[in-house]
């Protein structure tokens, strides 16, 4: 296996008596997609400031690509990394052209090729137009678009998706998931967690700087013990009543043609067995598995309650 493209042992970071990362280990790889999930406060973008640089760790190492961020051989590793702020600020009286212009020069690299850029972000119309002319949404795109300057090996994005419409968090996502595929390492920093949740290939969760959980969405289903719903439609007339074994699931009605399931996600497979193999026609039937907002409200609930 490849060394981890961002390496932390043991990391603290405390301002005084406020602990903002307390005691962490993460490895983020190469062509990874990794969501890193919180509430306002949990550390995230303290996290973020650490791998990039801007401030030390308190306690325990930290590495990117190889080399401690610490160390003067790091101004060469920044080159080949990509950062998007939550808050993105721009000269208001620059071009969106000549602010990428600007960048690219930071980064040593030609600038030619800032118009695919603008283009693949889908603001090249707007290239020679002031900043400040900008919405919230274009701001946000410009960012992306000097956030990818140098095909970065590394990508940290900060609360990417905010001012964006829906069309323009679907394209964000697509032209995040080709760099992942071409082998950046991406971290994805966001506490809209029903937005990010399925554009991970891992999520790790934190709570007031500790890290909480750490795996595949479906590892955490599993973690979590939150159950997943089976919702069946009945044609009219129709009733029905599972006979499934003790403790499997729990069954109710919600209305004369609709019934609910909850089991675990473990038994999920065994209850459409049943049900498909039941000798009663379905006219409909859904499954929703809990979502990520779920399972993080029921591992932060549990940890409470330990």
């Amino acid at each position: 296996m490849t060394s981890p493209s961002v390496r932390l042992v043991g990391v603290s970071k405390h301002y005084g008596t406020l602990h903002a990362v307390a005691g962490l280990d993460l490895e983020l790889h190469q062509a990874e997609r990794v969501a890193l999930v919180g509430h306002n406060g949990a550390g995230k973008s303290t996290l973020i400031k650490l791998m990039l640089g801007v401030i030390r760790p308190t306690e325990g190492h930290v590495e990117v690509l190889g080399v401690d961020p610490a160390h003067h051989a790091f101004a060469a590793v920044r080159m080949s990394m990509g950062f998007l702020p939550e808050n993105v600020v721009f000269p208001p009286s620059m071009t969106g052209a000549e602010v990428l212009s600007f960048y690219a020069r930071l980064k040593r690299q030609p600038v030619s090729r800032n118009r695919a850029l603008l283009e693949r972000v889908g603001i090249a119309a707007a290239a020679s137009r002031p900043v400040r002319t900008y919405s919230k949404g274009m701001r946000q795109r410009l960012g992306l678009a000097q956030a990818l300057i140098g095909e970065p090996r590394v990508l940290l994005l900060d609360e990417p998706t905010t001012g964006l419409d829906p069309a323009s968090r679907q394209s964000f996502y697509e032209i995040v998931a080709e760099f992942g595929q071409k082998g950046t390492t991406v971290l994805l920093s966001s506490h809209v967690l029903a937005e990010i949740e399925h554009q991970a290939d891992r999520v790790v969760m934190l709570d007031h700087g500790r890290k909480v959980a750490d795996g595949t969405l479906s590892d955490l289903r599993r973690l979590s013990g939150f159950p997943t719903c089976i919702r069946i439609g009945l044609p009219s007339g129709v009733r029905f009543h599972p006979e499934l074994p003790a403790g499997m699931a729990e069954c109710r009605d919600l209305d004369e043609r609709t019934m609910e399931i909850r089991c675990s996600d473990a038994s999920k497979l065994d209850v459409l067995r049943y049900l498909l193999d039941a000798a009663v026609p379905l006219a409909d039937i859904e499954i929703a598995p809990p979502s990520l907002d779920d399972i993080y409200v029921d591992i932060l609930r549990r940890m409470a309650a330990e």
